[in-house]
């Protein structure tokens, strides 16, 4: 695949991914496609050496896995781990009301979003629905409305001369999204909205009544090419729906090449920008189960785990030119630069040397270069999947990403060859003969 044909991709899978949950959907069809067999939690499980498997959890989380031609349970993992969301605003169950003729939808926000980039913005709305049918029968369902529907007003200066000042924004006051105006004595009923919108992208379910949702606002402004020289990628969500395409694109490209080695795990959770401790996050059960299920065998499965590796990958934190002053002075990752290994002391990542000398010798094989992140030592650092996954599974981890500005933006910006560099990284892992091996 060209790193050209490779974006274009990408920016459909992102344009396609409003939410967790139709990202999972996008995913599930690829894999499918590819030849990838879906299971269920609630089945018995019936696996074969040499084939191809996903499974889904409540709509967010993925996992897909394929299994060595032979000997599979006496072989380890090759693990790569992403995650399915985003910072937004996520509509409140009760969430009409009427302001002065203005229909406007109450939020929470969903994770730790730059809020002023929200506003000004054209809106629209996605997620999951779960309804009754004509026939009386429970249906959970994805929409979206995939046009601008809302927006977020800024005041006008005129109004708030301190503006300009960092003045601090009130997430219960100021970020209610206007969705219509009404006429008077005719207010609007929000789940009459979402049964006629569920009805028009899925005629065939005929809903009748709204018992819940999970829904979410998002930019209706499609990702593109940035730059003089179209250097760069600008868009929502690419933390952490980069990571997500790069993975399964990795997964069924090497098994159409037929050139993937032993046995391989994506896991996408869902819930990692709130912690992860859900169903479907990374510190739920959704990864152990499947273990379990692949390889019973409690002795087999340790002993599996014991010749592993993870990849967690997540985007990483760019240098800013305009506040090169908030990076470490000696690790300054730059777009278009390769792959970046994060590190902290503390394990806020899972990063340490033995895995840094393996990522960094797949890396090199496969042409690539990379460049280390650690925060700067008098500021707070975030974290990842990695170290929980890490200490859970008990087998080394690195926690990596494609470089990444404005990130927790609606618009957050890479270069335009990182998902492509990261892509031939994790694609020569998934194929290599053998890991690199660093203790006896």
């Amino acid at each position: 695949m060209q790193e050209r044909q490779f974006n274009q991709d990408f920016f459909q899978f992102l344009t396609d991914s409003p939410t967790p949950f139709h990202a999972v959907a996008v995913m599930a069809e690829k894999l499918q496609e590819a030849g990838f067999h879906k299971l269920s939690e609630t089945q018995e499980w019936h696996l074969k050496p040499g084939n191809a498997y996903f499974i889904i959890r409540d709509n967010g989380a993925l996992a897909a896995f394929t299994l060595a031609a032979e000997n599979h349970q006496d072989q380890g993992f090759r693990f790569l781990g992403a995650h399915t969301d985003s910072p937004s605003l996520q509509i409140k169950p009760l969430a009409g009301k009427t302001t002065h003729s203005y229909f406007q939808l109450g939020v929470e926000v969903y994770g730790g979003p730059l809020l002023a980039t929200w506003f000004d913005r054209d809106l629209s709305i996605a997620g999951k629905v779960v309804c009754t049918t004509a026939d009386n029968q429970f249906a959970t369902l994805l929409i979206d409305f995939k046009r601008s529907v809302a927006v977020i007003p800024s005041l006008a200066i005129h109004f708030d001369r301190e503006a300009n000042n960092g003045r601090a924004i009130n997430k219960q006051k100021e970020l209610v999204p206007i969705f219509s105006q009404t006429a008077d004595g005719d207010p609007l009923n929000f789940s009459s909205i979402l049964v006629e919108q569920i009805n028009r992208e899925h005629p065939e379910k005929k809903a009748a009544a709204i018992l819940g949702f999970d829904l979410f606002f998002h930019d209706c402004q499609p990702p593109s090419f940035l730059g003089m020289n179209s250097e760069f990628i600008t868009g929502g969500r690419l933390d952490n729906l980069l990571s997500c395409f790069t993975g399964y694109t990795a997964m069924i490209e090497t098994k159409i090449a037929n050139s993937a080695n032993g046995n391989s795990l994506l896991v996408c959770s869902n819930h990692e920008e709130i912690g992860s401790l859900t169903a479907s996050g990374a510190k739920g059960n959704f990864l152990q189960s499947i273990l379990e299920r692949i390889t019973p065998d409690p002795l087999a499965r340790q002993r599996s785990l014991r010749k592993s590796f993870f990849i967690s990958m997540d985007n990483a934190h760019g240098v800013h030119p305009n506040f090169s002053d908030k990076s470490d002075p000696e690790h300054l990752p730059l777009l278009n630069h390769g792959p970046v290994i994060k590190t902290n002391a503390n394990q806020n990542y899972a990063t340490t040397s033995v895995s840094t000398a393996i990522f960094k010798t797949l890396a090199a094989e496969a042409g690539v270069t990379t460049q280390d992140f650690v925060m700067r030592s008098d500021m707070a650092c975030g974290s990842t999947i990695g170290p929980f996954t890490a200490a859970t599974l008990g087998i080394p981890t690195v926690d990596i990403g494609a470089p990444t500005l404005a990130m927790h933006s609606i618009r957050e910006i890479t270069g335009s060859r990182d998902p492509f560099l990261l892509y031939r990284t994790i694609s020569h892992y998934l194929s290599r003969e053998h890991l690199p091996q660093t203790e006896g």
